[in-house]
């Protein structure tokens, strides 16, 4: 397959680009809205409109700062280092997952602080809204044309066209019609995964009455497995490379953690805890 050529730029207001990339972050940003005004009004649920409102604003700036300090710190320190203006360059890209997750989780705690709620009473609520976000922001990738997985020769593999300079790094092997070998579609894995396939895990998990802390830890499991498994077919950072043994990445540094917290999280949840009398109206 050929990888069609899109621009990122979706249109211009006089000198103001406005990137496609950006728009798929609001459209995260605004199924995140909608699934948790659907939560709010179930019964019993102990959240009201107003808080929800309070809540997706605190965690929409988690995302967006604790993903760029994020990715400045876990994949391209160095440039940082020598140039610390470099974290307020988000005109050249850059926002790490695990950067996000960090804010977003430091969000929910400063949210609860303020409202009196327990930290695992806000992230239960908020982790099922997630994925369908984190989705969105793959197919972001996808258009931007970045995050691009190994060769392969599998049907579905797309070659990219050498000419287009954002693709230099893929086509240091280019063909004799000015393409790159077929590449994997990384991105696509990663919006299938974590983010359509995680929902619908979570989603419907949710819908019972579940232990405190019980849908967090599912959501760290699901999505730390879904990264370090497609890690093994998407190309590191070129900054980075592979860090060991030559198949050790990044995200998968990051993504372990997460498994492992989220198995004690489940584990704590289902010996230590019951559902509340507000989990079992759920």
């Amino acid at each position: 397959m050929i990888y069609p050529h899109i621009d990122p730029v979706a249109f211009s207001i006089g000198p103001v680009k406005v990137h496609w990339y950006g728009i798929m972050y609001l459209v995260g940003f605004a199924l995140a809205w909608w699934l948790g005004m659907r939560r709010v009004k179930r019964p019993g649920s102990g959240w009201t409109r107003a808080q929800f409102g309070d809540l997706l604003f605190y965690g929409i700036l988690g995302v967006i700062v604790g993903g760029r300090v994020g990715y400045i710190l876990f994949y391209d320190f160095p440039a940082f280092a020598d140039n610390p203006l470099r974290l307020f360059r988000i005109w050249e890209g850059g926002m790490s997952f695990h950067g996000g997750l960090l804010g977003v989780i430091l969000a929910m705690w400063w949210y609860g602080r303020r409202q009196g709620k327990r930290f695992f009473e806000v992230a239960d609520f908020v982790a099922p809204l997630t994925p369908l976000a984190l989705g969105a922001g793959r197919i972001g990738n996808f258009i931007n044309g970045e995050l691009w997985g190994s060769p392969s020769d599998v049907p579905w593999a797309m070659r990219l066209s050498c000419l287009d300079p954002r693709f230099s790094r893929y086509c240091s092997e280019r063909s004799a019609d000015g393409f790159s070998p077929p590449l994997h579609p990384s991105m696509l894995y990663e919006a299938l995964l974590e983010g359509l396939a995680l929902f619908v895990i979570l989603w419907f998990y949710s819908r019972r009455p579940r232990p405190t802390m019980a849908v967090s830890g599912l959501f760290l499991i699901g999505y730390g497995t879904f990264r370090f498994l497609v890690e093994f077919v998407r190309q590191p950072d070129v900054q980075l490379g592979y860090l060991a043994w030559g198949w050790v990445t990044m995200g998968q540094i990051l993504s372990l953690p997460m498994i492992v917290i989220g198995a004690a999280l489940m584990w704590l949840a289902y010996h230590r805890n019951k559902p509340t009398q507000a989990e079992e109206a759920r």
